[in-house]
């Protein structure tokens, strides 16, 4: 919605925040209740703004123009109220909003054709599966059963008969009376004993007669179809009489789960147990225990001066008072009261069925401007995930889909042509090697091979991305109002080949190898901190993703640049806080409860205003190939495919190349060099690589070159020299002699191979 101001033109509310946006304009002070200017909505389309202020489908508000001076309230030199809050804008919001409130007259699988199609494809699937599966087995086990099962049956129901004649349930009265040599009480219930057998035994002999008679009848005159059906009748019902109670005579076609109905008392129990409660306080119920999809909803208000978080703290003991498993039990926050929790108890362990298949594989294309799907939450609800304005981290112990559900974000990215692709992974697995058909920049592992070092290739691509990042700023604040009119990143602009600033999507996994590389580590890191938080803001997503997210692989001075954190499985809940931020275990979230079966499972925040539970859907690596074969031939066909994917020749340096540098800018009569001095002049001779080293102060520039030279052996040591004002000092510094020995070293070795 569009917030109008008498002070310039209308003004777009930022993305996150158009859903609480309310619309006001100003009025005249004290206004007559007729003269007050009532906002009109009309399509956008319909406007004359210029392009790139409205999108199509969207309305914006139609008010008097300020620079009117015919209009009412707003000439030169009239008193102006505050901005007032306006609800409902129109009728038709007003009448819409109570619209959903009311529940349909028939769900939408009747009144859906697509729906209807699908709910009867399930019916024949699932009731011919039934079918078949009994049919199947009625004449090998059924039948079987019921003949062996059939001779109990027939003592069971003959001693039943029996037990009824004779007043079997009497006699233990009867027994009693004469323990208690109570002689009244025996005649009595003699005397009764001898009417019931008298009485029933002639029943019996009457049924016996008739049953007989009939039986004989139909052996004799009835058809041998008839005959049949009645002995199957006898037999099966002889044969039900006899089954064991241990082993029911008909199989289950379909599985079903221990499902119980969850009572107030059962919810009550469970807070006792948790000691969330006293004999003076107990729990109270706002709303009515209800069945929510394939589980119930409980909303309880704790009593006073428990919270949410001491819920959360009793999770186990909560679970174990309603006699479920922990991972059935969900807790959501309600923010109107600090004390009222909202339970959903799960029929069965939610995070162990799969989730399914990528949606990806049947998409043809994707708009990586809007939210795509990435899984489901623990009810099944779809989760849509977008990489919009942020950067996300990744974290997990191995071998719980972290890499999977990282790819998953990746592969919707590479479904939209006009995205780019920068894709880096440490650990030199399979997993990525699909994305070379799609990549602008890409590499694997950390040791140089074939001449080519992954390392400094990504330390060349960063570089570029972040002097790419630095003039995205500067030209976005110099295009004209009518393209780019908030000076923000738009999908024109975005798919604009002249302009060159498409959404971009950097991806490294196992960020921790890269980022303790002896040589370049700290160089990547201070890259990858500037693009995490600055970057977004242009287009330019991060996703990092590493299974050793702690201070020393992983430092937090990157962690933190993060706006979205994925957590799946992790040892302790101190490194679930690592992973989603400080505060997160206070909040519910804890991803060391999770368990080793629940693969591609994590808690999702930051992503958007709810934190929650994601099922990643999978993609296996033949499903990459097929989505990312597609992905290519879109590029193809759009023109957009750049970079490592199009086979144009890389621009990245070896390894060693610090080696020829430095030698360069040693003078030949220089024996020995300050440290700082040698970072200085490669600075002026290669700005692009060593520019962020120039930027260090004078021992963080003679540890920075120590770093690098210290893989070929190099030491720094004390080197005599002169300041600017002819001062002599000691300082740390390099050798010529040793860089052109390591040189030599470097060429002996490379002739050898």
């Amino acid at each position: 919605m569009t917030e109008m101001n008498v002070s310039g033109p209308p003004v777009e509310a930022p993305e996150e925040e158009k859903s609480a946006a309310v619309l006001t304009f100003p009025l005249k002070k004290d206004p007559e209740p007729t003269s007050a200017p009532e906002p009109k909505f009309v399509p956008a389309a319909a406007t004359a703004s210029p392009p790139g202020e409205v999108k199509a489908g969207e309305w914006e508000a139609e008010l008097p123009d300020p620079e009117d001076p015919e209009a009412e309230g707003l000439t030169e030199g009239a008193d102006v109220d505050p901005p007032r809050e306006v609800y409902p804008p129109s009728i038709s919001e007003w009448m819409e909003a109570r619209d959903k409130a009311r529940q349909p007259v028939l769900p939408d699988w009747v009144k859906l054709p697509d729906q209807r199609k699908a709910v009867r494809k399930w019916a024949v699937r699932h009731y011919s599966t039934m079918l078949g599966y009994h049919a199947l087995r009625l004449p090998c086990v059924y039948t079987p059963k019921l003949l062996a099962y059939s001779p109990r049956g027939a003592w069971r129901w003959s001693s039943a008969v029996g037990r009824w004649v004779f007043d079997a349930e009497g006699r233990a009265l009867r027994l009693a009376s004469v323990l208690d040599e109570d002689a009244g009480t025996y005649l009595k219930l003699s005397r009764q004993r001898d009417n019931r057998v008298r009485m029933r035994s002639v029943i019996a002999s009457v049924a016996s007669l008739v049953g007989l008679t009939v039986a004989l009848l139909l052996w004799v005159m009835a058809p041998t179809w008839v005959l049949a059906l009645a002995l199957t009748t006898l037999t099966t019902g002889l044969g039900l009489a006899g089954a064991p109670a241990d082993r029911p005579l008909i199989d289950r076609a379909k599985v079903t789960f221990r499902k119980r109905k969850l009572s107030s008392d059962i919810v009550i129990r469970a807070h006792e147990v948790a000691k969330l409660t006293d004999k003076s306080q107990t729990i109270a119920f706002p709303r009515p225990i209800g069945r929510d999809g394939d589980g119930w909803r409980v909303v309880v208000d704790l009593p006073y001066g428990k919270t949410f978080e001491d819920s959360v703290k009793a999770h186990a003991r909560l679970a174990s008072g309603m006699d479920i498993a922990p991972t059935q039990l969900f807790m959501d926050k309600d923010e109107t009261s600090g004390r009222r929790v909202s339970y959903w108890i799960a029929d069965r362990d939610p995070l162990a069925v799969p989730s399914g298949k990528s949606p990806l594989l049947g998409a043809t294309r994707v708009d990586f401007w809007k939210p795509f799907p990435w899984g489901v939450d623990e009810r099944g609800n779809p989760v849509m995930a977008t990489m919009l304005w942020l950067s996300l981290l990744v974290g997990a112990v191995p071998r719980q889909g972290k890499t999977f559900s990282a790819r998953t974000i990746a592969l919707a990215a590479a479904l939209d042509p006009y995205v780019r692709l920068i894709v880096f992974d440490g650990k030199a697995s399979p997993d990525w090697r699909s994305f070379t058909k799609v990549a602008h920049r890409i590499g694997f592992g950390i040791v140089p091979r074939d001449g080519f070092d992954p390392v400094m290739h990504l330390v060349d691509a960063l570089m570029e991305l972040k002097a790419d990042v630095e003039d995205r700023y500067h030209r976005l604040s110099e295009l004209p109002l009518h393209i780019c009119p908030e000076g923000k990143l738009t999908p024109e602009i975005s798919r604009d080949k002249k302009l060159n600033m498409p959404l971009t999507l950097v991806v490294v996994d196992e960020v921790q190898e890269y980022l303790q590389h002896p040589t370049h580590g700290k160089t990547i890191l201070d890259l990858l901190v500037y693009l995490a938080r600055v970057a977004p803001a242009v287009g330019v997503s991060v996703m990092n993703s590493t299974q050793k997210p702690d201070d020393t692989a992983c430092p937090s001075v990157l962690r933190d640049q993060h706006q979205a954190r994925f957590s799946l499985r992790v040892g302790s809940y101190h490194v679930s806080e690592v992973v989603l931020g400080a505060g997160s275990y206070g909040e519910g979230l804890d991803a060391s409860k999770l368990l080793k079966s629940h693969k591609g499972v994590g808690l999702l925040k930051g992503m958007s205003d709810d934190s929650g539970i994601v099922r990643t859907y999978l993609a296996t690596g033949r499903d990459a190939e097929t989505i990312l074969a597609r992905a290519r031939a879109l590029r193809e066909a759009e023109g957009t495919l750049t970079g490592d994917a199009a086979g144009e020749e890389s621009t990245s340096r070896g390894a060693d190349a610090v080696l020829d540098d430095v030698a360069v800018v040693l003078g030949r009569s220089e024996d020995k060099v300050w440290s700082e001095t040698v970072v200085d002049r490669l600075a002026e001779y290669n700005e692009a690589v060593y520019g962020q080293w120039a930027q260090l102060e004078g021992r963080a520039k003679a540890d920075q070159l120590a770093a690098a030279l210290k893989p070929y052996g190099i030491t720094t040591g004390q080197v005599w020299g002169k300041t600017e004002n002819g001062k002599g000092a000691n300082r740390r510094g390099i050798e010529r002699q040793h860089i052109l020995d390591a040189i030599t070293q470097r060429n002996k070795k490379r002739g050898d191979s």
